[in-house]
């Protein structure tokens, strides 16, 4: 199966099932996507030490949680899952931590509430991407992070962008090395690096008023070549981690994922959803790492 149906509003059809891709590699650019096969897990989570990052300034700090779950027992995070216990992000354009977590072992118990017990867990591996994650707020125990997943489908709730908590002993932290800003307004994308914004778009396509481009922080979830899409003329398509707040499914399939992509037609909003650019700009865009944070402004 692949992603992303029609002219956008990214989702998963049925004629790349035949095609198998290499598995993503988290950290590290230029991922592509594998046929969808049911999520499970494999073992419990492991308890590898990992880096312990400085807590965050000025907020509550949770206390540590050593217990051992069984992942067996816990629904997978991922693009497909729709979990009503995960948070919507609660600060949508707020600052990001300059770093990215992934999940030690085999995966990582997330929490809704520090204070709480799991309510899925985040895979190590998984073949569409979403398994580094951008940290938004950290502390001695937890980090906080963007998902990929809803709480809900649009006619039932809120699509928005979800978070939760991962404790710091289930995960390996890394550094982000760049942010993606896009303003629709100004019809801008820059990639920032270091506080220095390289400017890669000065005109894009955008969502149409049904079916609008989801604003507030995101990731990259991943990045595949498609075939199949004509319409993308062989470039890369670059997929967040957020889905459209206005459709259920596209295409005949029951996700919604948005992204960055090539297409002919690529000035305004003329979308269901995702962003088009051009050659140099989505070139640009695939060539960031997994996780990288995404803010999309007005």
């Amino acid at each position: 199966m692949a992603w992303i149906a029609g002219v956008c509003a990214a989702t998963i059809v049925a004629a790349y099932l035949a095609i198998v891709l290499p598995q993503p590699q988290p950290m590290a650019s230029g991922a592509a996507l594998g046929p969808v096969v049911p999520p499970t897990a494999t073992a419990t989570a492991t308890h590898s030490p990992a880096p312990t990052p400085t807590a965050t300034a000025g907020r509550k700090q949770f206390p540590a949680n050593k217990k051992t779950y069984d992942l067996k027992a816990l629904p997978q995070v991922n693009v497909f899952a729709l979990l009503p216990a995960l948070p919507l992000d609660d600060d949508a354009f707020g600052a990001f931590e300059g770093e990215a977590a992934r999940a030690l072992g085999n995966g990582a118990p997330v929490f809704a509430d520090p204070k709480g017990q799991p309510v899925g867990y985040l895979a190590r591996e998984y073949q569409h991407g979403g398994t580094t994650v951008p940290i938004v707020e950290k502390q001695k125990n937890w980090v906080k992070v963007l998902l990929a997943g809803r709480q809900a489908v649009p006619s039932q709730g809120s699509s928005a962008q979800v978070a939760g908590w991962l404790r710091t002993r289930d995960i390996q932290i890394a550094p982000s090395a760049a942010e993606v800003e896009v303003s629709i307004s100004a019809r801008t994308i820059d990639i920032v690096r270091a506080g220095v914004p390289q400017r890669v778009a000065t005109d894009f396509g955008w969502g149409r008023a049904e079916t609008p481009t989801p604003l507030g922080r995101t990731f990259i979830m991943t990045s595949a070549v498609v075939p199949g899409y004509e319409y993308t003329r062989g470039h890369p398509i670059v997929y967040f981690g957020v889905q459209s707040p206005t459709m259920d499914g596209f295409g005949g399939a029951d996700i919604a994922v948005t992204a960055f992509h090539y297409h002919d037609h690529r000035s305004g909003a003329i979308s269901n959803g995702c962003i088009r650019v051009d050659p140099a700009a989505i070139t640009r865009l695939a060539e960031l790492p997994l996780g990288t944070p995404v803010v999309i402004r007005a």
